[in-house]
């Protein structure tokens, strides 16, 4: 067996999923167990059969997915209550539960009604082997396997402790509370995981496939590349594709988090999972399903689950050594005051509590569950919340960071402007006055023949005046093509090297005549960005091309700056273009005329200067600069494989604007962080001197440890609720 997948069921805390995930990973054969708690998905790769990883599986209380099918997620209930209800009667540890809570009440009932106390004792001993046998089962086995101890068995130590001191109806209490605390804190992640499995069921199962005039209902699964599809008004789209005919308005809000409809006509691409409006649209399909942009994005936000942020790293290993820790100083507190300071043992019979008693509250209140599930809840609901608006972070470690980055490089084109700039200006050596002379036209001809196949900005803007001018078929597209280091591009074309680039690249092997060399200087000068193109040896003329800067670009820009933010452009256009720029955009730090190899250089002295860098990029162009930077951020992710792959963060709209929705919400989940965790460690530590004192019974240990469990989950999920400050 090279790579086994399964859904696991039951799990309820992160604590259950380490534990499990240890015990697979020692199984015979298996070289890798990984188990993503808030996915329920367990990866093994190895040579360990699916039947042996079952049987273990099965041995720790867990189940399968295919062995014990679950309802719907839960965040389709918009009643809580009914749905925890719906979700302790799924699982058979719980039924248990439920029936061991009836049987406790009936003994306190009978025992008021004056029965013999040996009745009401068998009763809650009956109810808390009923309710604890699942517990002391995964504990022990834990132990056993992985040589650790875990909360079921901390538990476990407790309600045979609680017998052992004669408190029997606590004893079977303690038990009861752990299980309603532990499907309570199962409830409201799986709640968490709510969006995400909203999100997952956004694409139709079905798609109606066009073929000789003929339309056929097929899963999506069967469509390939080349299928046209029928999309009706008010349809989700099935697949991704580019619309083939017809025209739209497309709600795109669960792939990019865009709250208008956009409009969308012939050629344009479309997303699977998102909404057409009052048209009817043919798509021709474009990838397979199991490659479409929503696929991807639950995918990658899968996977971004399971990314540690340093918090969640450090509390992971904390709790490793804390908890044997613990369990080591309560027995320390049972035993150190009776032998050596004359304290009592058991609680003795004036109701005060004896020091074993207090040792058992010690270890019920030292479990590290809301220590280990404070960090993960609250990365898992930023990762969920950021999603719905568009941005894909690829780990909480990235959540964590964005905000405490101190400086933000942009990229220009395509990031601070639109990235679709056009022809403004065109002029041959030849040119006899004309708007568009004939020799003008021939230089776009040529400019063309050599940018045909390129995907550069300045490139589309040059086929598209090509296209204006009717010359794309003038000339051959260019063979032998060779691009020069960033500054520019050179091919043969019918035969003939041409070359189209920079003023930097012609002024360092060419002799540009005087007056090109005049009528690209003033282009600059108004912030143009300028090509000269030369046919061999011979400098032909100049096209200048102008971008347009996106609406929100000032207004981002001036919301880093109030967080306190060094904001900086890093380009490789020339000077004059990238001041005017800057100037527009309120930018004061500009480097200009920046090969691949300068961002990088760029990015290094401005982390020296100010710590942490994130470099906010096209994904594509500024591949470099994003990997060297602390913190990528791609702009368009939605129709780009490489921005996806490339980057830290993905804004899937091309949206500038949700970055700084994405500052405020790694601030938010960072302060929740911080709460949860000063909130967990005070109230340990508060109980556990009550305890040493010896006032604190068992129940108020475990409602004091699931409290805080169930408090802090809470807390972190606020994050799902996030609302960017205006």
């Amino acid at each position: 067996m090279a790579d086994l997948t399964l859904k696991i069921t039951g799990l309820d805390c992160v604590d259950c999923a380490k534990g499990l995930e240890g015990s697979i990973a020692s199984l015979p054969g298996v070289e890798k167990a990984e188990l993503i708690f808030f996915d329920g998905t367990l990866t093994v790769k190895g040579a360990a059969s699916e039947e042996e990883v079952r049987k273990m599986v099965a041995r720790l209380g867990y189940g399968v997915a295919e062995d014990q099918p679950q309802a719907n997620p839960p965040a389709q209930e918009p009643n809580a209550v009914l749905g925890f209800w719906r979700y302790l009667l799924q699982s058979k540890e719980t039924r248990f539960a439920l029936i061991a809570g009836g049987v406790v009440l009936l003994s306190l009932l009978l025992g008021r009604l004056g029965l013999p106390g040996w009745v009401s004792i068998t009763l809650q001993i009956a109810a808390l082997i009923l309710a604890g046998w699942p517990i002391a089962r995964n504990g022990v086995m834990n132990l056993w396997i992985n040589h650790t101890f875990n909360i079921n068995f901390l538990m476990t130590l407790a309600g045979i402790g609680a017998v052992v001191i004669g408190e029997y109806a606590e004893a079977a209490s303690l038990i009861l509370l752990f299980d309603l605390a532990e499907a309570l804190e199962g409830f409201t992640n799986e709640r968490a995981r709510g969006t995400l499995s909203n999100l997952k069921e956004l694409s139709p199962t079905h798609a109606i496939k066009l073929h000789e005039d003929h339309e056929y209902l097929v899963p999506v699964e069967e469509l390939v590349i080349g299928d046209r599809i029928l999309v009706r008004a008010g349809d989700r789209l099935p697949a991704d594709g580019v619309i083939a005919e017809g025209q739209s308005d497309i709600n795109q809000a669960p792939i990019t988090g865009e709250s208008m409809p956009v409009w969308k006509a012939g050629g344009e691409e479309v997303f699977s999972g998102t909404v057409n409006g009052n048209g009817q649209l043919v798509v021709e399909v474009t990838r397979l399903v199991a490659d479409s942009t929503l696929n991807r994005i639950v995918q990658m936000v899968t996977e971004a689950q399971n990314r540690q942020s340093k918090s969640q790293k450090f509390i992971d290993q904390f709790a490793k050594y804390y908890t044997p820790a613990m369990v080591i100083l309560a027995v320390l507190v049972a035993v150190i005051p009776p032998l050596f300071f004359g304290g009592t043992f058991l609680n003795p019979a004036d109701g005060s509590r004896g020091w074993l008693q207090r040792a058992l509250v010690l270890l019920v209140i030292s479990c590290p569950c809301a220590l280990v599930i404070s960090t993960p809840v609250t990365m898992v609901a930023s990762l969920t919340r950021a999603a719905k608006e568009g941005v894909l972070f690829k780990g909480g470690i990235f959540v964590e960071q964005l905000s405490k980055v101190g400086a933000f490089a942009f990229d220009k084109t395509g990031t601070l402007t639109h990235g679709e700039p056009q022809v403004v200006e065109s002029r041959d050596l030849d040119c006899v006055g004309e708007a568009e002379c004939s020799a003008c036209n021939d230089l776009m001809a040529l400019a063309y023949a050599l940018e045909r196949h390129s995907t550069h900005p300045l490139a589309q803007a040059i086929t598209a005046e090509a296209g204006r001018r009717e010359v794309q078929n003038r000339y051959p597209a260019a063979e032998q093509l060779n691009t020069r280091g960033g500054l520019g591009l050179e091919g043969r074309v019918n035969g003939r090297l041409m070359t189209i680039g920079s003023l930097r690249l012609f002024e360092a092997e060419h002799q540009i005549p005087p007056e090109v060399q005049g009528w690209v200087e003033a282009a600059e000068a108004g912030g143009r960005t300028t090509m000269l193109l030369c046919d061999g040896d011979h400098v032909r003329g100049f096209i200048a091309v102008a971008d347009t800067l996106r609406d929100d670009a000032q207004g981002v820009v001036r919301q880093l700056n109030d967080m306190h933010k060094h904001t900086v452009m890093l380009t490789g256009d020339n000077a004059t273009v990238a001041a005017v720029t800057a100037q527009k955009v309120g930018l004061t730090d500009v480097r200009s005329n920046l090969l691949p190899g300068d961002k990088q250089e760029a990015i290094a002295a401005l982390r020296e200067e100010f710590g942490s860098v994130a470099m906010i990029g096209d994904g594509i162009n500024d591949a470099p600069a994003l990997a060297s930077a602390d913190l990528g951020i791609a702009m368009g992710g939605s129709g780009s494989a490489q921005a996806m792959e490339t980057a830290d963060v993905v804004l899937m709209a091309d949206d500038l604007a949700k970055l700084p929705f994405a500052i405020q919400l790694s601030r938010f989940a960072n302060r929740l962080v911080q709460q949860n965790i000063i909130f967990s460690l005070a109230v340990k530590a508060l109980v556990m001197v009550i305890a040493f004192l010896g006032y604190a019974p068992l129940w108020m240990a475990v409602m004091a440890d699931m409290g805080v469990s169930l408090l802090v989950t809470l807390n972190g999920l606020r994050a799902m609720r996030f609302s960017p400050q205006v």
